[in-house]
């Protein structure tokens, strides 16, 4: 009688690879994965005849810590120029084919159309396909959509949810919320977090408007609330905004979270040129972070906020800006690593298990050429992408 194959999520996995960058580089070049989860590293490691395994020759590829985008409009954004303007929701496999293992879903504009338990719904979607999703309660408005009624309730209860976002400020589109409801927000969600051992993080959406961060400013200032309770994020939508965005990190030793814009109207504003430009100001790189507002919309307003027009926020621009800083040697693949992959993992409070390759962390991995363009992508050890493979 022959055996029983073994089952699939027995398996174990081993990613042989030319090198790894964890992010630093290791001198390991074989990584072995167990029940999701990263069990050893090392040269030309063996395996004990019998054992299953399953083998991924890459060695001419490089292993990173999967990608982490915190901004991502999963059930899709827009709206704002009525029903026919909703972006449409994303897929697993676009994820995955950039290289992005974990995503955290958000609501903007639109929280009556779509709601926090539409999102939850897309985000346990998301994590049935194989992909590492979180998400925020919440929306533009104040006060906060929930999905309980309570924002440290759903804090508490609900595993998926890790902070609460994204709350718009300095936008003709935000609720206008006075100092005193973001400080109650923002308090409700520290100690909603507190609750259930989360970070608790508030992600705060940054508009246009002559405000800019100064809600936040007063925030830090005037209460007892930490700085890495809060990040905001579009901190790159126009040049005196970026330049405050780098007082407001080097004034409170605070993260800022830089949008990969698909339409900067500028260089300088783009994902590429904003890091740069808050490096050259002094601010410390694992201080920023990058992320896509993906499948969220790219509204146009005319100068009185009449609606004029909307394209939809793709993903590859992040991977695209991101390139160009190791390409044009802005940093170091290990430092820019930081930027989508060990920065991020630490401002959500994900860190003790991504974020990093090593051994007891979740077997998040990308394998990318020596272009840095993603191969193949894996979430709990499970290849979700591979660029020889097209989606089924």
């Amino acid at each position: 009688m022959r055996p029983a194959e073994p089952q699939e999520d027995r398996l174990l996995t081993l990613l042989r690879v030319g090198r790894i960058y964890a992010p630093e580089p290791l001198e390991a070049n074989d990584i072995l994965i167990a029940d999701g989860r990263i069990a050893a590293l090392g040269r030309d490691l063996e395996i004990p005849a019998g054992w299953p395994v399953r083998v991924v020759e890459a060695r001419h590829l490089t292993a990173v810590p999967a990608f982490i985008d915190q901004h991502v409009h999963v059930t899709g954004g827009g709206g704002e120029g009525g029903c026919g303007t909703r972006c449409p929701e994303i897929t697993a496999y676009e994820i995955a084919s950039m290289g992005i293992g974990t995503v955290v879903g958000v609501l903007g504009t639109d929280s009556i159309s779509r709601s926090p338990a539409d999102l939850l719904a897309k985000v346990r979607g998301l994590r049935a396909e194989g992909i590492s999703a979180y998400m925020y309660t919440g929306a533009y408005r104040v006060p906060p959509p929930t999905l309980t009624g309570d924002l440290q309730r759903d804090l508490a209860w609900i595993p998926e949810v890790i902070g609460l976002g994204e709350l718009a400020i300095s936008d003709h589109r935000s609720s206008q919320p006075r100092q005193d409801e973001i400080e109650r927000i923002v308090s409700d969600t520290r100690v909603g977090a507190m609750l259930a051992g989360k970070l608790g993080i508030c992600h705060f959406h940054l508009g246009d408007g002559k405000r800019g961060l100064e809600p936040l400013r007063r925030l830090l200032s005037e209460t007892e609330i930490p700085a890495e309770q809060v990040i905001p994020t579009h901190v790159n939508r126009h040049r005196d905004l970026l330049e405050e965005a780098a007082d407001y990190a080097l004034t409170f030793d605070a993260n800022v979270d830089v949008t990969a814009f698909d339409d900067a109207d500028e260089d300088d504003l783009s994902g590429f040129g904003a890091v740069s430009r808050l490096l050259r100001r002094g601010v410390p790189v694992e201080r920023i972070t990058m992320s896509s507002d993906c499948n969220g919309s790219l509204p146009g307003f005319d100068d009185r906020g009449a609606y004029i027009g909307m394209r939809v926020a793709g993903n590859t621009t992040l991977i695209a800006d991101w390139q160009r800083l190791v390409r044009e040697e802005v940093l170091p693949l290990e430092q820019a690593l930081g930027l989508i992959s060990g920065n991020v993992a630490r401002v959500l409070g994900l860190h003790a298990s991504k974020g990093r390759l090593a051994i007891g962390f979740d077997a998040d991995v990308t394998l990318l050429d020596s272009q840095l363009q993603p191969q193949q992508t894996f979430v709990a050890g499970k290849c979700l992408y591979d660029v020889n493979h097209t989606e089924s």
